[in-house]
């Protein structure tokens, strides 16, 4: 039965560079299913696609480039916030309301028992089902979802718990409503006051950490990523639609914007890589949990022993060197962006007829020398 189970879902949540994967997948539980459906031995056969699986699979993700770890943050069966609150708190009670607009259901705060230590939770909730999705707009924060947030951490602060945040979204929410009821402001107040909350600040990237909007929740003392999560300024196809007016290079974005954890990680964006199971948390999001839980355990129990003023200025101290590490990520993306406008592009006629910068601004005058015309007046 459970053969069955695993060989319906496969292929539908099948990113594209794990169709080989899938391929020996279905084959083994198909051996698997007729092993127990017949006399004869299939022992060896069954051990070849085993080892080959397991090897196929080391092979690929240990390979994977930056567009592809982007892809398995977005695996549709990747646990999400709400699956690490249900499989590592006790006892979790939701808090709602952010005491001016409303609930928004993207955020979600509440207290808990996490590996036995009372916390706060918060965390960007995505939705599971597509009902639940279009609820939570995909993980994209309301400006009161990021006012809930600020107001249940300052409440922490009051009763002296920890907060552990779970940064999973592509962004704060753009539309017309959440400009107009403060959306930039939300983000910049709680990144502001949060330098300020007197309780310890722990923070793991599960997923997509996009823009802003992870940021508005991710000033921490400790953050961490797991291995195939990312965490950017921008997405690689908004970064790639801005450049060179097309999604499609979004594969080239992705490594010039160095989203992912080893690079975050060099660059001392982040504490910590959490490592995930052998092919992605969505294949085994027991072990993916634990490894969360034990991290977070680890970093607030190292956290305990410092006293509010030492906490604080060492957070502060934090941010402040990343502005060396992001000075390096700047100019990378530069050189980037450098390189695509010496090449042609395709979709220009005749390649070079244009000056770079009139072909990028779609405009007829020249970033680069003011002159030109024929853009709308």
């Amino acid at each position: 039965m459970a053969g069955k189970k695993e060989k319906k879902t496969v292929g539908r949540s099948a990113l594209p560079f794990e169709q080989p994967i899938e391929e020996v997948r279905s084959r083994l539980v198909e051996l698997e299913e007729l092993a127990e459906r017949t006399s004869h031995d299939l022992s060896e056969e069954l051990e070849f696609y085993r080892d080959r699986l397991a090897r196929l699979t080391r092979e690929t993700y240990s390979n994977l480039t930056p567009w592809e770890r982007v892809q398995v943050a977005r695996h549709p069966d990747r646990p999400l916030t709400t699956d690490y609150i249900r499989a590592l708190c006790t006892d979790f009670v939701e808090l709602h309301g952010d005491g001016f607009y409303g609930d928004d259901r993207a955020m979600v705060t509440g207290l808990g028992i996490l590996c036995g230590k009372r916390v706060l939770v918060v965390g960007q909730r995505k939705g599971r089902t597509t009902k639940g999705r279009l609820e939570c707009n995909f993980g994209s924060s309301h400006p009161e979802g990021y006012r809930k947030a600020l107001r249940k951490m300052k409440l922490a602060e009051c009763m002296k718990l920890p907060v552990v945040v779970f940064v999973n979204t592509p962004g704060a929410y753009p539309g017309v409503g959440a400009e107009e009821r403060g959306q930039a402001r939300a983000i910049a107040e709680n990144i502001y006051e949060m330098f300020d909350v007197r309780v310890p600040i722990v923070v793991v990237v599960i997923g997509e950490g996009g823009s802003g909007g992870a940021l508005g929740i991710a000033v921490g003392d400790r953050i961490g990523m797991l291995e195939n999560s990312w965490y950017s300024v921008i997405s690689p196809e908004g970064c790639a639609s801005i450049l060179w007016r097309s999604a499609e290079g979004k594969e080239k974005a992705a490594e010039a914007l160095k989203l992912t954890a080893t690079d975050l990680e060099k660059f001392g964006i982040i504490d910590a890589i959490i490592p995930e199971p052998l092919g992605g948390a969505h294949t085994d999001a027991e072990a993916a949990t634990r490894a969360v839980g034990e991290q977070i355990v680890a970093w607030l129990e190292e956290l305990e022993s410092l006293d509010e003023e030492e906490l604080l200025s060492r957070r502060r101290e934090k941010f402040r060197h990343m502005a060396s590490a992001t000075a390096v990520l700047s100019r990378a993306v530069a050189e980037a962006e450098a390189k695509q406008d010496d090449e042609p592009e395709p979709d220009s006629p005749g390649g070079t007829d244009l000056p770079v910068s009139t072909r990028r601004t779609g405009r007829g005058v020249s970033r680069r020398t003011g002159k030109g015309g024929g853009g709308r007046g």
